[in-house]
């Protein structure tokens, strides 16, 4: 069983930042791919970023050059680093470890104009 939590979330302004973290218990965390979605109200849940166990990044379009996704293996943790923060990033993000399909619990972010 995997468990992941999330934090970092809040309410930010539009252009500043915000740092959100994963923590993975589990041993499967060296070896699985990591992801960040994110879910706003009345859409559907968007996979916004993930990072593969060796260091294979991709982004969505709509957060390309403004996020960033790393992980740290000897924490077991996966980070998102967002800036340029705009009002449509308003949303809940959820952590996701691929193999076996586990989700956090979701942390929210707020972005005002």
């Amino acid at each position: 069983q995997v468990q992941l939590v999330e934090s970092g979330g809040g309410l930010v302004q539009a252009g500043g930042s915000l740092r959100l973290s994963c923590a993975a218990s589990g041993s499967i965390f060296r070896a699985d791919t990591m992801g960040w979605s994110r879910q706003a109200p009345g859409k559907q849940r968007e996979l916004v970023a993930f990072i593969t166990s060796g260091g294979s990044i991709n982004y969505s379009d709509s957060v390309k050059g403004r996020f960033t996704i790393s992980r740290d293996n000897a924490k077991n943790t996966v980070y998102l680093q967002m800036n340029s923060l705009k009002p449509e990033d308003t949303a809940v993000y959820y952590c996701r470890a691929f193999s076996g399909n586990y989700w956090g619990q979701g942390t929210q972010v707020t972005v005002s104009s």
